[in-house]
């Protein structure tokens, strides 16, 4: 297929090697050059810079504004939420249903083994009847993920605590879920709300134990299928035929939660865990609607009650009580604080972060007793945060990619299944990465040939989106408004074009695929 003349120049001035173009950018960017650390500031604290942060960069500011900015980024409860968003947010019908209300309604119109049923009846006919219950049930999940996307992206679009938003999606990832399986497709927004949002700036202890006891995690991780040997479920139990111990859970606790693949565990420690955490489960009164209380239960029934060795320690029985001491354990260990530091350090500063950032991040996370604003406020007060060679050192994921274009051309947000599509056809769906390690925040995981033409493809989308609209600036304003985002290089490019390109070739730039 012939490429238009436009997107042949959109990825020839993507394809220029990056590398070679953002130390340009700061060679001059001494450290205390305020413009460029706010910007810096702006690129890393948040989704990205509208026009307007822009404009302010080359305006008087009054002495700190660099620290007010960091310090109010850091307590999210003093920057209320404009207006509009939270109409928009009020005005999403399923986003105020609890985990327990969801798991009921999902139930209601048909659990997956029944659907998996009907499915099988299908190839010889369906009822009318049947073909009514599917439809409500396809009807409820996708109302329920988009809501919940939705408002993800307007939180992440809108919301003045940009460094909250950014944590949420670090958080969330870091403890993923999979929105296409079983009852987590009308779960995983909850399960965001409610065990990964409260505590981005909080307690790390507090967040591992809430999404331990959600049942997003306990069903995407099979915990609801684990059991003690011999145990047999009621009829209409939620756990769907157990078949004994499931280990899923206690790998992936170790493994991508905690301690780290290289933590200093063994099969057999996964084994003990896995037993440790027999019983933790869904309340079957919540499935059937006569709980609008937490849907998470402690079987004893299904529990294992023997003895245990654990990571060196004798567990004794003790019900519910034994994995409550396992995550006090995981949550204080000196490899989760590795572990977390070395993956916080990654998602904001560089992809091969430095090993003496790491080591001052996990000092902090230990002393602090796993503070994540303590944590955070490490982070952002290292000077390696801010050292120039990191400064537009980050490719951009498509998620991010996506935002810091709507931000920057400060589109509101409109249809959400075009951008969820987008969003999906370059590999990274909303609440959809199947593996329990989430996505990739490096380059090597985002910059491919296929992947740059797909950037450019929504480069164009979204100029023409502006434009048609009547949302950009013409191409002279926009180049001046935009010079701190541009190397000398792509200025230069720019400048050399039609008015009427700039916006697309600017989104399109390796400049902007960084931050």
């Amino acid at each position: 297929m012939v490429m238009d003349q436009e997107r042949r120049q959109l990825l020839r001035l993507a394809c220029l090697s990056p590398m070679g173009l953002w130390p340009l950018r700061w060679a001059h960017a001494a450290p205390g050059n305020e413009a460029a650390l706010l910007l810096h500031a702006h690129q890393r604290l948040s989704y990205g810079p509208r026009l307007r942060d822009l404009r302010e960069l080359g305006a008087a500011r009054p002495a700190g504004t660099l620290e007010r900015l960091c310090r109010q980024q850091l307590e999210p409860l003093g920057l209320a939420l404009p207006e509009a968003l939270r109409q928009q947010l009020d005005a999403l019908p399923t986003l105020s249903l609890s985990t327990a209300q969801r798991l009921h309604r999902f139930a209601q119109t048909g659990q997956v083994q029944r659907a998996l049923r009907r499915e099988a009846a299908a190839r010889e006919g369906m009822s009318e009847g049947t073909a009514a219950t599917d439809n409500a049930h396809r009807e409820l999940v996708q109302a329920v993920q988009h809501d919940d996307a939705r408002a993800r992206l307007l939180r992440a679009l809108q919301s003045p605590a940009q460094l909250q938003e950014l944590l949420v999606e670090f958080w969330f990832n870091h403890f993923n879920v999979f929105n296409g399986k079983a009852q987590v497709r009308v779960l995983a927004g909850a399960y965001e709300r409610e065990a990964i949002r409260p505590h981005v700036l909080g307690r790390f202890r507090d967040m591992l134990g809430a999404t331990a006891r959600h049942p997003a995690m306990l069903i995407y991780l099979d915990n609801v299928r684990s059991v003690a040997p011999g145990w047999i479920p009621p009829r209409g139990d939620p756990a769907r035929q157990p078949n004994g111990l499931n280990e899923n859970y206690a790998r992936e606790l170790m493994e991508l939660h905690t301690l780290g693949v290289d933590g200093g565990y063994t099969q057999q420690d996964v084994t003990e865990l896995a037993r440790i955490f027999t019983g933790w489960t869904l309340d079957p009164r919540a499935v059937r609607g006569d709980s609008s209380g937490s849907a998470f239960r402690f079987d004893p029934q299904r529990h294992d009650n023997g003895r245990k060795r654990w990571l060196g320690r004798d567990i004794a029985p003790a019900g519910q009580a034994e994995g409550e001491r396992a995550l006090d354990v995981l949550a204080r260990h000196s490899a989760t604080a590795r572990h977390l530091s070395h993956k916080l350090a990654q998602f904001f500063v560089a992809d091969e972060p430095a090993p003496e950032l790491v080591q001052s991040l996990a000092q902090t996370f230990l002393r602090s007793d796993g503070d994540l604003r303590a944590l955070t406020q490490a982070l952002i007060d290292h000077p390696a945060f801010w050292a120039p060679q990191v400064h537009n050192a980050k490719f951009k994921t498509p998620y991010r990619q996506l935002l810091s274009g709507l931000r920057l051309l400060e589109l509101p947000l409109q249809n959400v299944d075009p951008l969820l599509n987008t969003l999906a056809q370059q590999g990274m769906p909303l609440y959809g990465s199947p593996t329990p390690d989430g996505y990739k925040y490096t380059a090597a995981a985002w910059r491919s040939p296929e992947a740059l033409t797909q950037r450019v493809q929504l480069a164009q989308q979204l100029a023409q989106r502006a434009q048609r609209e009547g949302l950009a600036p013409d191409g002279g304003a926009l180049l001046q408004a935009a010079r701190p985002l541009l190397s000398e290089a792509t200025q230069r490019t720019l400048a050399s074009e039609p008015a009427v390109s700039r916006l697309a070739l600017l989104l399109a730039s390796p400049d902007f695929m960084h931050h």
